[in-house]
């Protein structure tokens, strides 16, 4: 049985691939960006502190960076069909998702006086970790709502 293929097949298929390395590489910026904002804006430095094995930043920056992937996920979900178009506004409303997702857990953790720097530098699990952990994902999934 033979299959024959568009005239354009060939050009639509390098086209899609580079698309998806654009925005592999625009998400990977993101993500990057993301777990810095996250590490500058929490007490300690965080990838320090997941190598020495504490395990409340361990769950606090696992946390932090499924939160991002949402902002992320979704910032590209919605972009425009133009590739151009579609890249800039991934990586703006990224950029802005980042932010907005900083800004709330660091209210959300000052509202319910957490003492975030002693939590994640404690060597065993504590409660509040999870607290942390849930005000980053729930935070996360409303802020990528936000975005779309």
């Amino acid at each position: 049985m033979l299959v024959a293929l568009s005239d354009t097949f060939g050009t639509d298929l390098a086209r899609g691939i580079g698309a998806i390395m654009l925005y592999a590489i625009v998400g990977l910026i993101l993500m990057l960006l993301g777990f810095h904002a996250i590490d500058l804006t929490t007490p300690g430095k965080l990838s320090e502190l997941v190598r020495r094995g504490l395990p409340n930043a361990v769950v606090i920056t696992a946390s932090g960076l499924l939160s991002m992937a949402f902002i992320v996920v979704v910032a590209i979900w919605t972009s425009s069909s133009d590739l151009v178009e579609g890249l800039i506004t991934s990586l703006v409303y990224g950029l802005v998702g980042i932010v907005a997702q900083v800004l709330a857990v660091r209210l959300l953790e000052w509202a319910t006086r957490i003492d975030v720097r002693s939590t994640i530098e404690s060597d065993r699990y504590t409660p509040a970790s999870f607290i942390v952990a849930a005000a980053h994902l729930a935070l996360g999934l409303v802020v990528a709502v936000a975005i779309s």
